[in-house]
């Protein structure tokens, strides 16, 4: 299921497996994901076997393990700090919005429903949740030294207590030791941190071991005054204050540039089509790194000086080409064709075809048939309800130059176009080169240089890529040690190291 560890463990004392440390948030976005993926590697780095783990996670951003399961991608990105092979085990149960309060419900891997918010408490939680989380843990404690848990939003949402399995209820599964994590930048951190540990129950805040108060900026000295003061009221350690960085990884949450209009400030302009149920958005990632300016479009004005087009994936394709049509944006796009590059990904490839079927709809059972852009000929029915979860590995067939990417996605397409690549089992893709078109339902397929060299090249022969030739993915795994690094650095470690590895020794 693992990989092996890349490490020695000739230098680790010996320990008994399945120490469980819990990042909690004192709020949502308080930096449990980057800490828990720094512990992830730090640990790594020292020699012990670990991997990363999220009982529930909600999240449009999702990847392939090596096996087909579906897992989050930030807990995909965990693992990477922790040098194993993801598994359905790090991340048992991942929730897809799919609009109208419901959600689309995966576990260990695979789709096992749809629930609204009150079924998925009322039904799902006590009948198959805990269950799921108790089973998925036991495993991992067996195979690993260290798991790196990660809660989400708050532990102390007083409401829905009993039926939080995502928090205090799987810290007490896995018997952990718990970090509170704060991100000071919110404003009233103190209160938070107060507020999150007089509102648990005296035996889970017990399992409270330090306060971490992330993403510092100016100086700590400032933090840690009123730190100190916060200490001595509830008497748990403060572990550090990790400064500020801007340092890139994907980001898991959509929510990083609902406010964002543009990222970059290079030569030519990418039209990024910001769909409403827009997902798997990290496959523009690579592209920041180019003298680019990506611009998120919701109006069809926005496309105007725009050197190029990129219609995402989506959770909802017939919905959102629906959108297109109510916002003007299909015959904006239609016009752009042929005078600048256009691809399509997943369901934006979807969406460039010429027809869209889905008559056993449950995301939005208004439209059973729709209209695409007709900008390519292919048509794409949802006939299987087996959603395909696939990694794949080939090349562009124009230039046999190596492509990566992996495959998330229900339905079907019968193409009459030219294919785009050539992957293990045969072509993939489409291609238009007269009218500059492509589509693929390749995730990822800008992390290796091949198509983002071409696709660049197609927007202006001249445009020179800051990193021309990089691999997207060394270049994370570069930055996974550089934050690594800040937090071993930032935090008190001999503390850490008391806490949280010599009691285990």
């Amino acid at each position: 299921m693992m990989a092996d560890i890349s490490n020695s463990m000739d230098s680790v004392p010996s320990k008994k497996k399945g120490k469980a440390i819990m990042v909690l948030g004192a709020t949502s976005d308080a930096g449990k994901s980057v800490t828990a993926m720094s512990l992830c590697r730090i640990l790594s780095d020292l020699g012990y076997s670990v991997c990363p783990f999220k009982s529930q996670n909600m999240s449009l951003n999702a990847k392939p393990t090596k096996d087909g399961h579906e897992i989050s991608m930030i807990q995909e990105l965990q693992c990477q700090a922790a040098r194993v092979e993801s598994s359905f085990l790090v991340n048992p149960i991942l929730m897809k919005p799919i609009g109208d309060m419901m959600s689309q419900v995966i576990v260990k891997g695979k789709v096992f429903g749809e629930y609204d918010v009150q079924s998925y408490y009322n039904d799902f939680i006590p009948n198959h949740g805990f269950g799921i989380v108790k089973e998925t843990i036991d495993e991992l404690k067996e195979q690993f030294d260290f798991i790196i848990m990660e809660g989400a939003g708050s532990p102390a949402e007083i409401n829905i207590y009993d039926k939080d399995i995502a928090n205090m209820r799987a810290a007490e599964a896995a018997d952990a030791d718990c970090i509170l994590v704060v991100n000071t930048e919110w404003g009233g951190s103190f209160a938070y941190i107060l507020g999150t540990v007089m509102l648990m129950p005296p035996e889970d805040r017990k399992r409270i071991k330090a306060i971490l108060y992330n993403n510092v900026r100016g100086y700590p000295q400032e933090i840690m005054d009123g730190a100190l003061m916060l200490k001595e009221k509830l008497n748990i350690p403060i572990l550090g204050c990790t400064e500020h960085f801007d340092i890139h990884i994907p980001q898991e949450d959509s929510e990083f540039f609902r406010n964002v209009n543009e990222i970059g400030n290079g030569k030519a302009v990418i039209g990024v089509i910001k769909l409403p149920k827009i997902s798997n958005f990290t496959d523009l990632d690579p592209l920041y790194g180019e003298d680019v300016t990506v611009r998120f479009v919701s109006k069809k004005e926005e496309l105007n000086g725009c050197d190029a087009i990129i219609i995402p994936g989506t959770k909802n394709t017939t919905s959102d080409m629906r959108w297109l049509t109510e916002t003007g944006l299909d015959n904006a796009i239609r016009e752009k064709a042929g005078k600048i590059p256009i691809v399509g990904i997943c369901g934006g490839y979807q969406i460039l075809g010429k027809k869209l079927s889905d008559p056993y709809s449950m995301e939005d059972p208004s439209i059973k048939e729709i209209n695409g852009l007709g900008l390519l000929d292919i048509e794409t029915k949802w006939e299987r309800r087996d959603k395909i979860t696939v990694r794949n590995h080939g090349i562009m067939i124009s230039n046999n130059e190596e492509i990566t990417g992996y495959q998330i996605h229900v339905g079907t397409s019968v193409i009459n176009e030219k294919p785009l690549f050539r992957i293990e089992d045969g072509n993939e893709g489409s291609c238009n080169p007269e009218k500059k078109i492509f589509g693929t339902y390749l995730h990822g397929v800008f992390e290796k240089p091949a198509f983002r060299k071409f696709f660049l090249s197609l927007i202006n022969p001249e445009l020179k890529e800051k990193g021309y030739g990089y691999d997207y993915s060394e270049d994370i795994d570069k930055n996974i040690s550089k934050i690594a690094d800040i937090f071993k650095n930032s935090m008190n470690f001999e503390l850490f190291t008391k806490l949280f590895l010599e009691a285990e020794e």
